[in-house]
């Protein structure tokens, strides 16, 4: 039998193949940075968050400068319902009393995190590629102050502002200490929990794809990449949508086309590209490599919101 006809092989010369087809994709990215915004439902398995975890380091093998941002909505509740504290949202925030925020700072600075930082550690062992966790609370990360919202009385029609108690929106974001790192002779790849400090130090929770797009235009990234549980932004008959400029980003807010959750993450790829992220891919990342096919392959594997030119 010649090597043409061994399957094992063959399959060696199709990843020949791929790996030459990605060139002009990883030069593309050469050492430029992508933040990954990971959410609490597409980390829910285990060995989908080993997958992502390799996948990271052999972003940051590649010569691309991978932060990670990471969620943690459905830990705290289920954390909180062990406890028999019942949440209640607001526009799809959690409010925080101090109760709530010591157990979601707990879970995301403290398991959450290190696990995240652990797992790529083992997985770029070999190379000595390594997760350093981090919360916004370190060196000045993330300055936040208290957000507000408010929702119209439907007897009284007058606006009411909602105390959403340690619920916070990012001020200002510092990222030395995270451009200390991707830049480091030593491979690190910072994993942050969104977890910030007020100007008079009071901790507050954050929504982790805020936090994403805060720190995405901070560092001017390349790409921010917001992994989900859906495939991306899909039309009104179902199928992926490739590419959006803003403008049509917010067309499909106003008439309706995205509905749900889709909204929120529209709204943060938009502010994000605002921010000076040159674009937002919105994608599944329950499906192992998805970041893979997205950055390194013709087609990618979302949505990409982006300026107009990305």
């Amino acid at each position: 039998m010649t090597d043409r006809q061994d399957p094992q092989a063959e399959q060696g010369w199709a990843t020949a193949k791929t790996l030459a087809e990605a060139l002009p994709y990883i030069q593309i990215y050469d050492r430029e940075t992508v933040v990954i915004k990971y959410g609490g439902h597409a980390m829910g398995d285990q060995e989908v968050a080993k997958l992502f975890a390799a996948d990271v380091v052999l972003l940051k093998l590649m010569g691309v400068h991978p932060v990670v941002v990471h969620g943690g909505g459905p830990q705290i509740s289920a954390m909180l319902d062990r406890a028999g504290v019942k949440s209640t949202f607001v526009d799809g925030l959690r409010v925080t009393d101090a109760a709530t925020m010591e157990v979601a700072e707990m879970v995301l600075s403290g398991a959450i995190n290190k696990e995240i930082a652990s797992w790529i550690t083992q997985a770029g062992s070999k190379a000595d590629v390594r997760g350093v966790g981090l919360s916004g609370k370190d060196a000045r990360l993330l300055t936040v102050e208290r957000a507000r919202r408010s929702r119209r009385d439907p007897d009284s029609n007058i606006e009411r502002i909602v105390d959403l108690g340690y619920v916070g929106e990012p001020k200002e974001v510092d990222p030395k200490l995270i451009e200390a790192l991707i830049y480091a002779d030593s491979d690190y790849v910072p994993v942050i929990a969104p977890i910030g400090v007020s100007a008079e130090g009071e901790t507050y929770n954050l929504n982790a794809d805020t936090v994403a797009g805060a720190v995405a235009g901070a560092l001017s990234a390349k790409r921010m990449l917001l992994l989900t549980d859906v495939p991306g932004v899909l039309d009104r008959d179902g199928e992926r949508i490739e590419q959006l400029t803003l403008k049509q980003a917010r067309t499909m807010i106003k008439d309706g086309s995205a509905t749900g959750g889709m909204i929120p993450k529209l709204e943060t790829a938009i502010a994000a590209v605002e921010a000076g992220v040159e674009g937002v891919v919105i994608l599944d990342g329950r499906r192992p490599h998805a970041m893979l096919v997205e950055l390194f392959t013709e087609h990618g594997a979302g949505t990409l919101v982006h300026g107009g030119h990305a």
